[in-house]
């Protein structure tokens, strides 16, 4: 494969980081390609040659990543693709798999499994053995429960081992996992959980969050209440080890796993369903998104493997809530041998440079972060000393657009030896589908490319793909992780309704997205929440960077409402920095940075201080929501408050204070 240096052409923002020959020899992708030249006499001029070969021959590519990955099932599949029309793509029909054998074959060693790090306490490691025991013995229990395929296993855990051991041995017994985290409140974990009837709940006592205790006991009796397919509630008690249990009802997690056992794997067809993720919830009932066995370790061995570049001596970190895809994503580096971190805890406590303590102390290489943590840090002025970055190798901003301070503030305190892997991805298909590469430059504000056997386009309304111009983001060619269907959607109406309304036999994201003629990506937001004025498409990803990199904002919302008269309004909310206030000055610089930096259509007319910007329980801003309200719909129609960090908010704003007078453009 060829390699050229990429150059700051015309117009191109300034590249941060770009590979070095050993960057790119010891990558897994470029073994990987001798593979492919070796097995199948294919060679590759550069990425976007092997990229275009992916999409365009997805039956190849697949049966490749399968066979590289040397993946265990007990039967071979009659074809790689039997059909590509979505929906309905039916992939490796006749193989037989188990999600929980492939992550516990990914590796032998001395390296551990796991590291479980809380706010208080030392790192606690797990051997791959000592997990493998656990996974068996919670098996044998399930099973001895009644637990077999097809049953439901629910969990109301944080990030910790016991969520990595019960995911497992519910995927082992061939039965079906599903997840909420205890800052979910009852009615947000009913409205998810209670629609997959589980029969088995398991449950944490409470959890420790920025210093403080927070006791689930009383929300978990309700649970058992109110849920009535939940026959026994298992426990595990982390606030409470001591505390007597109730034999009638309940079961200490701590003796079921007491004496490890081998586990015992259920092999299930391809298509199988493997678990239940949830959307945000934020505009009604949340679709209970099903995913598949294989089509999960298929995804993860290459997202993970051949794109994100994890291997088998790697740390992998990612904090993440259960309730996000993005923590089936960090398990999933088990299947690549790597050590993953499992953090309980918030990642600015006790200091805002919380979450990069932790990374050192665990000796993370590969580092992954909400967008918003690292624009957080940028604001607030964090310097990361030398020790704090010594094993990184990767960090990745991901969960919404990472606005251009925080981008720069990434590169200034890491070097250009660390590769900023700004990844775009979503709980639809539980993985990325826009990252970096150890082939590709990483270009400031810009994600690297299209990742593999992702055939992505921007199109405009009338389904013509668009280069250099934003656009509807598309799936043009099936992906084995789409989801297999929605729970309780039987006929996959409401499926179809959510991709391929739009444009028939395509998959539509929901998203704006610009392919660069130089093949790399910029997400400008959702474009269910699209700010249109006067024919013209506006990213609110674009306001929030220029809004949010002035020092005397923290936070900011926009949406764009639509009036009874025609008219249009952009409405601006922003949260000022401690001791600032929204007066006519700020207002008026406000202006002045947009209407420079972007454009004059990008000037809102209503310029608002605010409280503070409500988002969902994974950090995302609640844009659709909050313009449903300003345009009248109730708050307890509008979004489900169990969904919300900060429900208070959202009577705010359905009666914001009156803001001055509309700012000229």
């Amino acid at each position: 494969m060829a390699h050229t240096q990429p150059q700051d052409g015309p117009g191109a923002p300034p590249v941060l980081w770009q590979p070095t020959a050993a960057d790119r020899e010891s990558s897994r992708v470029v073994e990987f390609l001798r593979w492919l030249e070796r097995e199948r006499g294919l060679a590759f001029a550069d990425y976007d040659d092997l990229w275009r070969w992916s999409v365009e021959e997805l039956e190849d590519f697949w049966d490749a990543v399968w066979r590289f990955f040397a993946l265990p099932a007990s039967d071979p599949y009659s074809a790689v693709l039997s059909d590509r029309a979505m929906p309905g793509a039916r992939w490796f029909e006749g193989s037989r798999l188990n999600y929980a054998e492939a992550l516990l074959s990914g590796a032998s060693g001395d390296r551990p499994a796991l590291i479980a790090v809380a706010e208080e306490g030392p790192p606690r490691e797990i051997s791959r053995s000592e997990l493998r025991g656990q996974v068996g013995a919670l098996a044998a229990a399930l099973r001895d429960l009644g637990v077999g395929p097809g049953d439901r296993v629910a969990a109301y855990l944080p990030n910790i081992p016991e969520a990595v051991v019960a995911l497992l041995a519910t995927a082992s017994l061939g039965a079906v996992w599903t997840s909420c985290a205890p800052d979910f409140g009852l009615r947000s974990v009913v409205d998810r959980l209670g629609q997959v009837e589980p029969t088995v709940l398991i449950a944490v006592d409470g959890y420790r969050w920025a210093g403080r205790e927070h006791d689930r006991r009383d929300v978990v009796a309700q649970l058992r209440a109110v849920m009535a397919s939940v026959h026994t509630v298992i426990i595990v008690q982390s606030l409470h080890p001591a505390a007597p249990l109730s034999p009638s009802e309940d079961l200490p997690y701590s003796d079921l796993v007491a004496r490890p056992r081998e586990p015992v794997f259920e092999r299930m067809d391809f298509a199988a369903p493997l678990w239940v993720l949830f959307s945000s919830g934020t505009t009604g009932l949340p679709k209970g998104i099903v995913h598949g066995h294989g089509g999960i370790v298929v995804e993860h061995l290459k997202a993970l493997g051949l794109c994100l570049d994890l291997r088998p001596d790697d740390t992998f970190f990612l904090p993440s809530s259960t309730s996000w895809m993005a923590w089936n994503f960090l398990v999933g580096g088990l299947l690549h041998g790597s050590t993953v971190v499992l953090y309980d805890g918030s990642p600015a406590h006790p200091s805002p440079d919380a979450l990069w303590q932790v990374a050192a102390r665990t000796g993370a290489s590969v580092l992954g972060m909400g967008s918003a943590y690292a624009a957080a840090c940028a604001k607030a002025g964090v310097v990361l000393p030398g020790d704090t970055r010594a094993r990184l190798r990767t960090v990745i901003p991901t969960g919404s657009p990472l606005p251009l301070a925080g981008w720069q503030w990434l590169s200034d305190q890491l070097g250009p030896r660390v590769r900023i892997d700004s990844i775009c991805g979503g709980t639809d298909v539980c993985t990325a589908f826009f990252g970096g590469s150890p082939l590709l430059p990483v270009w400031q504000g810009e994600i690297s490319g299209r990742w593999l056997g992702v055939k992505a386009a921007a199109y405009d309304s009338d389904g013509r793909p668009l280069v250099g111009r934003v656009g509807e983001f598309v799936l043009t060619a099936p992906m084995p992780s789409m989801p297999v269907g929605f729970w309780r959607d039987p006929e996959g109406a409401r499926y179809r309704s959510s991709y391929f309304e739009t444009f028939d036999g395509v998959w539509r994201q929901g998203d704006w997205i610009t392919l660069t003629e130089r093949g790399s990506v910029v997400v400008s937001g959702r474009s269910d929440a699209t700010l249109n004025r006067g024919g013209v498409r506006l990213g609110s990803a674009e306001i929030y960077g220029v809004v949010e990199s002035m020092p005397e904002i923290a936070d900011s919302l926009v949406v764009g409402i639509d009036l009874p008269d025609g008219g249009y309004s952009l409405r601006l909310f922003v949260v000022p920095a401690a001791g600032v206030e929204v007066d006519a000055g700020l207002r008026e610089r406000i202006v002045r940075a947009l209407r420079q930096e972007l454009s004059p259509r990008h000037v809102p007319d209503e310029i608002v201080a605010a409280p503070g910007v409500p988002r969902t329980l994974t950090g995302k801003k609640l844009e659709i929501p909050v313009k449903r309200i300003l345009q009248g719909t109730d708050v307890d129609a509008a979004v489900s408050d169990g969904a919300v960090d900060r429900p208070d908010l959202l009577s705010w704003f359905a009666a914001p204070t009156s803001p001055e007078p509309r700012p000229s453009r």
